[in-house]
């Protein structure tokens, strides 16, 4: 006789745990999704209208989650807005917008659709955990009704939320987060009162949750890491590319290394707004990563990765991010400096004049040193020293500390720190380092072609980034970013 349908995935799913378990790594996808978008309109479409479109998206997403649970992926993480998109009010987003509980009511939304109903999306989004035996992270709209005895109430008497859901491999609710720090256009939403700190276990490990803009901030994302001790980092995204420091791949990267934790990192694909840079990095670097500017596709990416990182021999030590430059003096002659934008921000620039070189400048209460060697000197090209220390973003501010190694767009010297590209230039060796002001910095370097460089660098235990033997392509940056939490302003005056 053969084992019924229940009997049959209640198996299946206690022979997977059990596989997990005998492991110490676990297989992860995230899969960046070219979403197809709302007609604009500034009148809100039907209920069924909604679930059209997110029908169509989803259909996407299924496809990618079941590629994905093929290859043995145990959790796909899939971006912000992947189900709905953007070009929302207030009003036009709310068809879109679920009821989302608190996952401690025990709900398993595929096999109990209408507990909660309606809820046709998180419905959808378990069955399709629950029939590929996979975790499954999707970024959907959650809202909550309040009245005037609630004085934060808004005047349409609800709140609505930028969420994350986690659903598990038997389809359960397991996590729901309110996104915190919003970004300046996500006006159709509200912010909750208090930061969320959600975390849940897996056989696999201990997982934090949050969305795109939180990266940047204290709460959620330190919190997270260095109080409640994750192991993975779960990060739905919809990142518009900014070179020369702020690219999807190469910050994300970054933080991955500078706070020692994974981060399974889904960005949204549209070329128009400069989307696209999705990965799963890690404490040592990606595992792998993508960075499409050329096409409209989607990509599946999967890794196989620490479970518990913090107990990997390959675990990177504690660093004195300022240890190093602090014994620097500054050397005469070596650092005839102007000042240049990044965007809004200005920057103390020094010009690498020679093919090699010994330069500390500084700024504020920062001091950036580095020493390098190339190997090939384009002749039309120009490289600097730049260091930054202060308020960073024209709406919602937050302090920086940076030093970085940069490439300009030109050899005029008022095109430093404008976006470029491209590159021709090699550096034999280069060591950056600074007197950062914080334990929290993120190193990287991009080359040519907007590339990451794994395992062509590493930072040394008294903060010196340093270039192993010899970088196989021409840089663009190598950077230091350093983050002054203590120096932000309010979450509410930032919003």
């Amino acid at each position: 006789m053969l084992p019924s349908q229940p009997l049959l995935h209640t198996v299946v799913f206690a022979l997977a745990v059990l596989q997990v378990l005998a492991s110490d790594t676990f297989i992860a996808a995230v899969y960046e999704h070219a979403v197809i978008l709302p007609d604009a309109t500034d009148e809100p479409v039907s209920p069924d209208d909604a679930l059209a479109l997110m029908n169509k998206n989803m259909d996407v997403l299924e496809g990618a989650i079941k590629e994905a649970a093929q290859q043995g992926a145990h959790i796909i993480v899939t971006p912000e807005d992947g189900i709905y998109g953007w070009r929302f009010t207030r009003d036009t987003i709310y068809p879109y917008l679920e009821d989302i509980p608190d996952p401690a009511v025990n709900w398993i939304p595929c096999t109990d659709p209408t507990r909660f109903a309606p809820a046709p999306v998180q419905e959808r989004l378990s069955c399709m955990a629950r029939n590929n035996s996979i975790y499954v992270v999707a970024n959907i709209g959650d809202k909550k009704p309040c009245n005037s005895s609630d004085p934060g109430c808004p005047s349409d008497g609800r709140y609505q939320y930028n969420t994350d859901v986690v659903f598990d491999s038997e389809g359960k609710l397991v996590a729901r987060y309110h996104k915190y720090n919003l970004f300046r256009g996500e006006t159709q939403f509200n912010y909750p009162k208090e930061p969320e700190t959600v975390t849940f276990e897996t056989p696999f490990g201990k997982f934090g949750i949050f969305t795109c803009f939180d990266i940047l901030f204290h709460e959620p994302a330190v919190v997270l890491v260095s109080k409640l001790q994750v192991d993975t980092v779960l990060f739905p995204t919809a990142w518009m590319n900014v070179l020369p420091f702020l690219t999807a791949v190469e910050f994300h990267s970054a933080w991955a290394m500078g706070m020692g934790v994974n981060l399974l990192s889904a960005n949204t694909h549209n070329i128009s707004m400069s989307m696209t840079g999705s990965g799963l990095f890690t404490p040592e670097g990606p595992a792998a990563y993508h960075y499409n500017s050329g096409t409209e596709e989607g990509c599946l990416l999967l890794a196989e990765l620490s479970a518990r990182p913090r107990l990997s021999p390959t675990y990177p030590p504690a660093i004195n991010w300022s240890s190093y430059a602090t014994s620097i003096k500054k050397f005469p002659g070596e650092n005839n400096t102007f000042l240049g934008a990044v965007r809004r921000d200005i920057f103390t620039f020094s010009e690498l004049k020679h093919e090699v070189g010994n330069y500390t400048i500084c700024q504020g209460d920062l001091c950036c040193h580095l020493i390098y060697q190339m190997s090939y000197k384009s002749k039309d090209e120009v490289y600097v020293l730049g260091a930054f220390d202060g308020l960073h973003g024209s709406v919602i501010k937050y302090h920086w500390q940076i030093c970085t190694l940069l490439k300009c767009k030109s050899t005029d010297l008022n095109m430093c720190g404008q976006p470029v590209e491209t590159a021709q230039t090699k550096f034999e060796m280069f060591s950056l380092s600074g007197t950062f002001g914080t334990n929290y910095v993120f190193p990287e370097v991009l080359y040519s072609g907007v590339q990451l460089a794994p395992g062509e660098f590493e930072v040394l235990r008294d903060g010196r980034l340093t270039s192993k033997p010899g970088t196989s392509k021409p840089v663009l940056t190598v950077t230091l970013f350093g983050r002054l939490y203590e120096k932000d302003l309010p979450h509410p005056l930032r919003t």
